[in-house]
């Protein structure tokens, strides 16, 4: 299934002729000179000038509720962030080549975040670049080359990391060395047993390479499992797949780009809900309040073993400018206590949800963690039926209530919320009161 087809709220432009002029006037000049391969969120697109905070603001001064954007992870237009880019800006921005303070003491920052045995960093411009690399050191290490990924994954666009991301679909064909296994579904399948269960798809996945004669490399999971549906507990149930990679000779390889940063609230990293250390973790996309920034952690024996079979050089991977960005990203998640607000306001939206599912039988189930959460969306809450083309309707009543989110999961019917750090519990009411309405209108 490709990622537009579980992201039902992509534009048509078919729908383009209840746009403004001016919109339409624009989408035509963006797809003359851009191509049709970019795509457009919600039937009716937003032109977005202006952000401040949780707020987004388009051409004609309205303003939207931003419960999906994790890029600006700390608030749009974070005037610390600004401030951090235009001084360093002002000052120098060049390679990697040279030695530079910022840049190592954002990295000693950083890893001093992570458990003690990942202690060292590379820097990207991108997640994808993160994953990339990711995977390169995973088959130096190993020697292998197997990568186990799960059914609706995303973790990229290059060449490498597209070959292990399902849901770019059928024209982006998985890598022969690639197997894509079932998510964790707690919803369908019993979550006391769910581990197990996980771990026991995963050591399917390594049997069938080897009877192919493929040596597995790495587990590479995104740790709230977003694009699948977003399942979060219980917790660690993450950990029997783990076992199952390593006691193949495979590393674990932890795809914080969406989870990390203090997203899920109870941690700052998603794999710490499960105990586990990971031998690799990727992040990018919040790293630096949507400047590009991403990197890789690892254990140092990873990367030793990398460094000496292969030189590494990105020219912009953790310039200075985007160091001093991710640096004050990082300072405003401790200063401002963001972690802790996501876990509060995460817990009163989630409780808030479970309430309103008992007025509105359209909400089957509600998961997630922090400021990351899937509501599923369904026409029967007994026999669990998706209710996927109400789930594109709902995502679009919200847009048209000001209120901006996204769906995702395998059948297209999971609403996936994922606000911004500073997100409050007045912006929690103004989001309920949104979905209230629009579910009556369902």
């Amino acid at each position: 299934m490709s990622k537009d087809k579980a992201m039902l709220n992509a534009f048509d432009p078919a729908a383009a002729g209840s746009l403004p002029a001016a919109e339409r006037a624009l989408i035509e000049r963006r797809q003359r000179v851009l191509g049709t391969a970019y795509r457009l969120f919600y039937d009716n697109p937003l032109h977005i000038v202006r952000g401040e905070g949780v707020w987004l603001y388009d051409a004609g001064g309205e303003r939207y509720l931003d419960a999906y954007n994790n890029v600006a992870s700390v608030g749009h237009s974070h005037p610390r962030v600004v401030a951090a880019i235009a001084d360093q800006a002002a000052m120098l921005n060049t390679h990697t080549r040279y030695l530079h303070d910022g840049v190592v003491e954002y990295a000693e920052r950083l890893v001093a975040t992570f458990p003690p045995g990942l202690s060292q960093a590379m820097f990207t411009c991108t997640g994808s670049e993160a994953n990339d690399l990711a995977l390169r050191i995973a088959r130096s290490h190993t020697g292998a080359s197997g990568v186990i990924v799960t059914e609706l994954a995303y973790h990229g666009v290059t060449a490498a990391v597209a070959a292990v991301s399902p849901s770019l679909g059928k024209t982006v064909p998985l890598g022969v060395d690639v197997r894509a296994v079932s998510a964790p579904d707690t919803y369908r399948h019993d979550p006391a047993t769910i581990g197990v269960w996980f771990a026991a798809r995963v050591q399917e996945a390594i049997d069938d390479m080897l009877r192919h004669g493929i040596r597995p490399a790495a587990l590479l999971v995104d740790t709230v499992f977003s694009s699948d549906g977003v399942y979060t507990d219980p917790a660690p149930f993450l950990a029997p797949a783990v076992e199952a990679i390593r006691a193949a000779g495979g590393l674990f390889i932890a795809d914080e780009v969406q989870a990390g940063f203090a997203r899920t609230g109870s941690c700052m990293w998603g794999f710490q809900r499960h105990g586990l250390v990971p031998d690799i973790v990727t992040m990018g996309k919040p790293m630096g309040n949507g400047h590009p920034i991403a990197g890789v952690v690892a254990r140092p024996e990873i990367f030793e073993r990398f460094g000496r079979d292969a030189r590494y050089f990105n020219t912009f991977g953790g310039n200075p400018v985007s160091c001093a960005a991710a640096l004050a990203t990082l300072d405003v998640i401790q200063d401002e206590g963001l972690q802790a607000n996501a876990a509060r306001t995460g817990a009163y939206l989630r409780d808030k949800f479970r309430e309103m599912a008992c007025k509105h039988a359209w909400i089957g189930d509600v998961r997630g963690d922090g400021l990351f959460m899937g509501i599923e969306l369904v026409k029967d809450q007994a026999a669990k039926t998706p209710a996927t083309e109400e789930t594109h309707r709902f995502v679009n009543l919200m847009r048209e209530h000001r209120v901006l989110l996204s769906a995702t999961g395998l059948r297209g019917n999971v609403i996936k919320l994922r606000p911004q750090l500073p997100f409050s519990l007045e912006n929690a009411d103004q989001l309920m009161q949104a979905a209230d309405e629009v579910f009556a209108k369902l």
